[in-house]
């Protein structure tokens, strides 16, 4: 099992907050050189460590642990249906025609 995704999550979280890690570290009541050891996926946090980083960054265990989680693709579609949503509807047709096209379906 590569625990590796759930640095590359934390980190993918904390730059979308465009936080530096010793901004998450603090929030977290870590070091800044630990944040960095579980981004580069050399260390895995114990689990009270990672409820409060999840909890400091606003995610969800789901959203850290896609990679990690069998079910993490559904997590991956959630978050493109939440993107293709915010989208004019005529985007929106576009990128489902791609999707009929790379599947094989014709749309009526």
């Amino acid at each position: 099992m590569d625990m590796s995704s759930i640095g590359k999550n934390i980190r993918k979280k904390r730059l979308a907050k465009s936080w530096k890690q010793d901004v998450l570290a603090g929030k977290a009541e870590v070091t800044t050189s630990y944040i960095g050891m579980i981004e580069r996926g050399e260390k895995v946090p114990k689990l009270e460590t990672l409820v409060r980083i999840i909890n400091v960054l606003g995610a969800t265990s789901d959203e850290i642990l896609e990679g990690v989680i069998n079910r993490g693709y559904e997590v991956r579609m959630s978050e493109y249906m939440e993107r293709i949503g915010k989208l004019p509807k005529e985007e929106q047709n576009r990128i489902f025609d791609v999707l009929d096209v790379m599947l094989g379906h014709k749309s009526n």
